[in-house]
């Protein structure tokens, strides 16, 4: 199947960090459009383009632009490029090798939204993205394209860089917020929501890297065309990564609503040493799992959400027949008990309980009557924490228990026997 490529270019071998390539190749072109729809007209067409959140929440960006109140207050745009997702690879495309696709969307949607600062918070263990970000952040000053009066519109925008300290909770979204104001990255309770209470008390929109990198290619397009792309109420095209045991791993850009076998078994190149799928992560470790018999399932957010699952970040890990889901349960508990805040205590002590469970496992001390007690323990995170990490760590591991029971039992016995 080809791939429908308007966000992807690294194709084109151009250096696009270099803001003169870019410029060369069309860049900041939509800031003319932009002037000329106004805000009202922008948010109009993201609307109508069907873009919904490309973090893994899958809002309607327009809609959620429109949240802001009109009382005078000064507003925050801030990016969400916090990509600590196990499995998940597509932001860091943007800012590393594509940044000013990022930027140009920044300006037109603070602009769209009436905000004059933005931050981009990045992933503390993205170094070279974080270097990458700031020296195109730099060529825009030089070139007047951020600062006072760009490009004579009368518009202003000021961007800053900041860099988390490798928290994987300040994914979501009030953490970040948190932590962009110096403090510990907890999740605050809603609401008040961020576009009403956000940084520094003040209205702030929080959207991901892709997102906003959609935004110029909507308004070349018209929103309704780039909606016509992808699948009823899931407008555009998708940037799906594929991992895991598959012969050819990367990222690659489809339409939304496109079947996930044909991009594990056309883009992905079929399974390594041509086995038999024995699960799926469809969009990152806090996704319920997929049987093999669930891959024909279109992707997108609908799609997902109607076998059990979830679109996330859609990138997808594929794991091959023969390999042991234990150390699977092992490696998702472990890092997610790690990456609790311990502000709730179902999270703070759940993720440890199904840790232990899954040691115990691993190690031949438990029975298969452990598999009950990790639903069991899943059952009393879900839905009881102030954020979705609770649900992050449940949910992945409470699909593996009900959806392949037969192995976990299997691998038990053999783990007894090798401890007798």
């Amino acid at each position: 199947m080809p791939e429908k490529r308007l966000l992807l270019r690294s194709h084109l071998g151009v250096d696009f960090t270099r803001l003169d390539n870019y410029l060369n190749h069309g860049g900041f072109a939509m800031w003319k459009r932009a002037l000329e729809l106004g805000p009202d007209g922008i948010t109009a067409e993201v609307k109508a383009s069907g873009l919904r959140g490309r973090g893994g929440a899958g809002f309607p960006t327009g809609t959620k632009w429109g949240f802001l109140p009109k009382d005078g207050r000064p507003r925050y745009l801030v990016v969400n490029a916090d990509e600590g997702e196990p499995g998940t690879f597509k932001d860091r495309y943007f800012l590393e090798e594509d940044p000013f696709r990022q930027l140009e969307g920044i300006l037109i949607s603070a602009y769209a939204i009436g905000a004059h600062i933005c931050y981009i918070y990045i992933r503390g263990e993205y170094w070279n993205s974080k270097a990458v970000t700031e020296d195109a952040v730099a060529q825009m000053y030089r070139a007047g394209w951020l600062g006072r009066n760009i490009q004579g519109s009368g518009f202003d925008l000021d961007v800053y860089v900041h860099s988390g300290a490798g928290a994987y909770i300040c994914g979501e979204e009030t953490a970040l917020i948190e932590s962009i104001e110096g403090k510990p990255g907890m999740p605050r309770l809603k609401p008040p929501f961020p576009a009403n209470y956000g940084v520094f008390g003040y209205p702030t929109i929080v959207n991901n890297t892709e997102t906003l990198a959609a935004v110029p290619v909507i308004l070349e397009m018209g929103g309704a065309a780039w909606c016509d792309l992808g699948s009823p109420k899931n407008g555009g095209t998708k940037l799906v990564g594929v991992s895991g045991h598959v012969k050819n791993p990367g990222l690659f850009e489809v339409p939304m609503g496109t079947p996930m076998r044909e991009i594990i078994y056309d883009l992905g190149g079929g399974i390594l040493d041509d086995k038999e799928i024995l699960a799926i992560i469809p969009g990152g470790s806090s996704c319920p799992f997929l049987t093999k018999d669930e891959i024909d399932v279109p992707m997108d957010f609908d799609g997902l959400k109607a076998v059990g699952s979830m679109l996330g970040t859609a990138c997808i890990t594929v794991i091959a027949e023969g390999t042991d889901l234990i150390g699977v349960m092992g490696r998702v508990a472990k890092f997610y008990q790690h990456e609790s805040c311990g502000q709730c205590t179902p999270c703070r002590q759940g993720t440890g309980w199904l840790h232990a469970i899954v040691q115990k496992l691993d190690a031949g001390a438990a029975g298969e009557e452990a598999i009950d007690l990790l639903v069991d323990a899943c059952n009393g995170i879900d839905g009881n924490t102030i954020c979705a990490h609770g649900e992050a760590a449940a949910w992945p591991i409470r699909s593996i228990c009900k959806k392949f029971r037969p192995q976990l039992e299997a691998a038990i016995r053999q783990r007894a026997a090798a401890a007798a």
